[in-house]
């Protein structure tokens, strides 16, 4: 009998390619290729078949080919390829942000599927190509396109916090701190000890340490060299430089910079002070924190008939802080300071420290109003009517001497409360008694103030804050809410008005460019999700025009604040409100500002801290002929307010993951406290609740809820029982255990204690229904989620009533998979 012929991969005729020659094969063909395609191309007989896929597959790893939508295959450099900046998501994947080689950014981002990744780490600079076809995750309606990791150029982590894990005789196995960071490192111990380990301290599952990876021993696996001990996980000093690091926070002002400082007076000299008005007879204060230690505005009110005229008094730090080229700075003048300050963008603030954006020599010192000495500023006078309405404002560059270093409670107890001892201590100061009186006007005219920007339909969010009790060793004693009240809001209204009248004044007159801040209107998309949303779960009587001929109207959104304000559901519906707005930025063009419904808004008010109010200022004292340094213009102006935009939300996720450790830190040790909250946020994964008493927000697992199976409604964000048709939603008031802390992943894992009442459960196959705020719709894109199994001791995780297991029911037996989803994110927006 015949034997069949083998084929032969090695022979010259029909050889199965591999490696440049394959590559090869795609160049000669300048288009994506599927199998059979490449097949005929390569002249390879179909027995040749697996092997040329096991090369193509060899080829993907090395990321020298990759596999699109469909089974086609490609060159990577056939497609579009950006570079930027990789940021990882906790959850798993991340963006690409492309950026320029200035930093600017160059487009749309790229989601990056988490097995698309190319081992980048978070902050990694990399090259990464865009593919065809497919749309990954985005920010809230939004989706971004998918790419995939090519190159890493640059790794951002010299440096990495890690916690110890084990210690195998002198190996060390470590997880990162950052959950972002995703491999773990092996280290060895070195002869010498532990840099930085107290005396007699001991190396315990737990202990901080920092290590410099070396090199990648398995795909989650890097050896790392031991830099030494990084401090206790439970100070908070501790945190905060490991949140400095792993956002790259600025640290050390380079030597020029500081130069520069140091070359400056301490205080005005008579130089400076010539050709300035002299208003060191008015009794303008500083209102601030008790804790602040840059001043930068002043204020001051008169009577004017049956109006008043109000003086805003803002630090000149442009006359200090100079651009390199034109102008005549101070003494030395280089242009380091400001491209330092230009480079931070803002200052950094943190609970126990700032990263400012100019040396603490000019934001706490020379620039700082300080009270009884003399400063240099910038004085707006503007002149308003009875109802709050503004005349024509003039502007002055002034020597001034603050009359009181006042804070927040301070007025609030003397002006407000009438306190006897808080308004002797006013009246103590040298010019108290006129201080006091100045006070009473000021209220006056802040009440008008405010009821005019109610009227002319700006939105307030009143959200809560954290404020964070200290222990002398540097551990968290105790989290509230900060309270803010009238004083608080006397300076916001009188920053909001002199901000509006620098922007009014240099909008007419075209020239000098500047940056106004803007913020733009919502989307009708992004509206209807909303309003969909709290029809079906928030509130229980919302303005009868949402809609105008159809339209969402974003008016609409001043009165759905007012009627939650009081209401258990005002927390939810201020941030479902707050996340439907786009963010505020920086840009060259005039939008308006619609969140404070006004026609022209910029940032003068707070020189020290924000680059972009310092821009303000030198425009200003351009148009009004006492130039201090070069203008920026067109593309560079343009440039500049991207570089502005990019650092202030950088520092915002400095400040909420900082807020996300401290809520850690705080309830740390309180495992199995029984606590009360309101649900904030429902997802595919979970369901979000805020703690009452502090603005903390912890999850319920879903699959800690094993009563049901439930199903998700993206278009209500809520989670309905199939079998009894109970309603996770939003602004229901829930009773949780703390069930576990956990520092690495910044999560806090609630279990419910009280359970939604049962209602109908929904159809077959139909929406899900129950509730009294339940819309009932198509059911489109509603996801099917499975409880877990309960834990072996049929206890674990089961809901609770009065301390003890509910008996819900058993779950259903039938699997069902369950989808990823990403984690539910807060987005602030910035005024």
């Amino acid at each position: 009998m015949k034997k069949p012929k083998k084929h032969r991969t090695d022979s010259r005729a029909g050889a199965v390619p591999a490696g440049d020659e394959l590559l090869a094969i795609f160049d000669r063909q300048a288009r994506p290729l599927r199998l059979d395609a490449l097949l005929r191309a390569a002249r390879v007989p179909r027995q040749g078949k697996r092997q040329l896929e096991a090369e193509l597959a060899a080829l993907a790893r090395e990321g020298r080919l990759l596999r699109l939508a469909g089974g086609l295959w490609t060159r990577p450099e056939s497609l579009r390829q950006v570079t930027g900046r990789y940021r990882a998501l906790r959850d798993g994947g991340g963006f690409v942000t492309p950026v320029r080689e200035d930093g600017a950014a160059a487009g749309p981002e790229l989601f990056i599927h988490p097995a698309q990744r190319g081992g980048a780490w978070h902050g990694d600079l990399v090259s990464a190509v865009a593919v065809p076809g497919r749309e990954g995750r985005g920010h809230g309606l939004s989706r971004a396109p998918e790419g995939r990791v090519t190159h890493i150029l640059e790794r951002a982590n010299k440096e990495v916090p890690v916690h110890l894990v084990r210690r195998t005789g002198v190996t060390l196995f470590c997880r990162p701190a950052d959950s972002r960071i995703p491999v773990n490192f092996s280290v060895s111990l070195p002869e010498g000890g532990v840099p930085g380990l107290p005396q007699g301290g001991r190396l315990e599952a737990g202990t901080l340490l920092l290590v410099t990876p070396e090199a990648e021993l398995a795909s989650d696996l890097w050896s790392a060299r031991l830099a030494g001990a990084y401090g206790r996980e439970d100070d908070v000093a501790v945190q905060e430089e490991l949140v400095k690091l792993n956002h790259e926070a600025p640290r050390e002002f380079p030597p020029a910079a500081l130069a520069e400082a140091a070359a400056l007076p301490a205080g005005p000299t008579p130089e400076d002070v010539a050709g300035r008005e002299d208003v060191r007879h008015l009794p303008l204060v500083t209102i601030d924190g008790a804790d602040a230690r840059d001043f930068d505005d002043a204020v001051h009110v008169e009577k004017r008939g049956k109006g008043w005229l109000l003086r805003v008094a803002i630090a000149d730090v442009s006359h200090y802080v100079r651009p390199g080229r034109g102008g005549q700075g101070g003494a030395g003048a280089t242009g380091a300071l400001d491209a330092e300050a230009l480079a931070r963008g803002n200052s950094w603030y943190f609970p126990r420290s700032v990263e400012p954006m100019l040396p603490p020599a000019l934001s706490n010192g020379l620039c700082s109003l300080k009270p009884g000495e003399d400063r240099l500023a910038m004085m707006v006078e503007l002149p308003l009517d009875e109802r709050g309405r503004p005349g024509e404002p003039r502007f002055a560059p002034v020597v001034m001497r603050s009359a009181a270093r006042l804070t927040y409670d301070a007025v609030r107890d003397a002006v407000l409360d009438r306190d006897e001892a808080a308004r002797r201590a006013i009246r103590e100061q040298p010019r108290g008694e006129a201080v006091l009186a100045m006070l009473d006007e000021a209220f006056a005219l802040y009440r008008v103030l405010r009821e005019a920007r109610r009227a002319r339909g700006s939105l307030d969010f009143d959200l809560p804050e954290a404020r964070y009790q200290f222990g002398q060793d540097g551990r968290v004693t105790g989290v509230g809410v900060a309270e803010r009240h009238d004083a608080h809001r006397l300076i916001e209204e009188f920053m909001i008005a002199a901000n509006e009248a620098v922007a009014r004044w240099l909008g007419a007159r075209g020239t000098p460019e500047f940056l106004y801040r803007v913020h733009p209107e919502p989307d009708a998309e992004r509206l209807e999700a909303l309003f969909t949303t709290l029809e079906a779960t928030a509130l229980e009587s919302l303005p009868p025009r949402l809609r105008v001929n159809g339209k969402p109207n974003a008016a609409a959104l001043r009165e759905i604040l007012a009627r939650a304000q009081g209401s258990p559901q005002e927390y939810v519906v201020n941030r479902l409100c707050l996340r439907a707005l786009p963010q505020a930025r920086y840009q060259p063009e005039n939008q308006g500002h619609f969140g404070l419904a006004s026609t022209d808004y910029c940032h003068f008010t707070s020189p020290i801290r924000r680059y972009a109010d310092l821009l303000v200022h030198r425009a200003l004292k351009a148009a009004l002929g006492k130039p201090c340094g070069e203008i920026p213009a067109g593309q560079r102006l343009l440039r500049i307010g991207d570089q502005l935009n990019r650092r202030e939300r950088a520092a915002m996720e400095c400040e909420r993951e900082m807020a996300r450790r401290l809520a850690c830190l705080s309830l740390s040790g309180r495992e199995g406290e029984r606590l009360d909250g309101v649900i904030s946020g429902v997802t595919p994964f979970g369901i979000f609740v805020e703690l009452d008493g502090m603005p903390v927000e912890g999850m319920i697992r879903l699959e800690d809820l094993t009563d049901d199976w439930y199903v998700y409604a993206p278009d209500r964000l809520s989670l309905t029982g199939e079998r009894l048709g109970r309603v996770w939603k939003l602004g229901e008031p829930v009773k949780v255990r703390l069930e576990e802390v956990d520092m690495g992943r910044l999560e806090i894992r609630l279990l419910p204690l009280t359970l939604p009442a049962q209602g109908r459960a929904p159809r077959k196959g139909g929406p899900a229904r129950g509730g009294r705020n339940s819309r009932s719709g198509s059911g489109a894109g509603e996801e099917r989620k499975r409880p877990a199994r309960p834990a072996s001791s049929g206890r674990r995780g089961q809901p609770e009533r009065d301390g003890k297991p509910a008996s819900a029911g058993k779950a259903p037996r039938r699997e069902r998979p369950r989808t990823s989803a990403g984690r539910h994110r807060r987005g602030d927006k910035a005024r």
